[in-house]
């Protein structure tokens, strides 16, 4: 039996697309194509196509996004309100089944609640929002210490804090223990708020969690804090 051997050497084309993917792995085959065509090159639109498919370049494969190297900062007691505020994210689902989010923001001078977010979906550009009002409210923290998700090493929230004159510190990956602050604050949370109600619409988490953040600030006393609720101890240390 004899069969036709395609014999178009198709190494530049090769070459070329690699070098595409390898400058340019967010772009596909048309924007490939079209940059070829601004070169001046003119190869086949089906045969860039072949060569494309051939080489699997229509397989995206899930790039890992590397976190750059996080320093390890000791979890010291700020000396004074707006100094060092704590973030983090917690998760929880309706009686229907749609599940949300709540943003948790907290001053880590007197462990004051400074806003609890609850919402289905809590992007960058809300969490800035957010940031905006307590900010508006409470004035402007010296440093915001937040882990290593997606909202918090977006470039909207990071260029608000560069912007803002606020310093931002991530803790290292996988050691929660560095934002302890926040961690202690979401385990009462959870317990006084999320484990004990049955939710049966976002705006019912928002009532329940409006009356803890009342108590937690106002009369709840802390081990750390010399058995104060945390606007006490503020106020004892304006006092003073």
């Amino acid at each position: 039996m004899y069969y036709y051997k395609h014999k178009k050497d198709d190494k530049l084309v090769i070459d070329k697309l690699q070098k595409l993917a390898e400058n340019k792995p967010n772009e596909g085959q048309d924007k490939f194509y079209s940059r070829i065509r601004g070169e001046g090159i003119i190869w086949n639109y089906k045969r860039v196509r072949r060569v494309y498919l051939k080489l699997g370049m229509n397989k995206r494969k899930r790039v890992k996004k590397r976190i750059t190297g996080r320093v390890k900062v000791p979890l010291a007691i700020p000396e004074s309100a707006n100094d060092t505020w704590s973030m983090d994210f917690m998760h929880d689902v309706l009686m229907n089944g749609r599940k949300f989010r709540t943003l948790n923001i907290i001053d880590d001078f007197n462990r004051e609640a400074l806003a609890v977010d609850a919402y289905f979906s809590i992007g960058s550009k809300r969490l800035v929002t957010v940031l905006e009002r307590v900010v508006k409210e409470k004035g402007k923290p010296r440093m915001i210490r937040v882990d290593n998700g997606p909202e918090f090493i977006g470039s909207i929230f990071s260029e608000w804090c560069y912007d803002n004159k606020i310093e931002l510190h991530y803790i290292q990956p996988g050691k929660p223990n560095q934002n302890g602050y926040i961690e202690r604050f979401n385990r009462s949370y959870r317990q006084d708020v999320l484990d004990i109600h049955l939710f049966e619409s976002i705006d019912q988490v928002r009532y329940y969690t409006e009356e803890f953040i009342n108590d937690y600030n106002l009369y709840r006393p802390h081990e750390s804090l010399n058995e104060m609720s945390p606007i006490n101890y503020k106020l004892q240390k304006i006092t003073v």
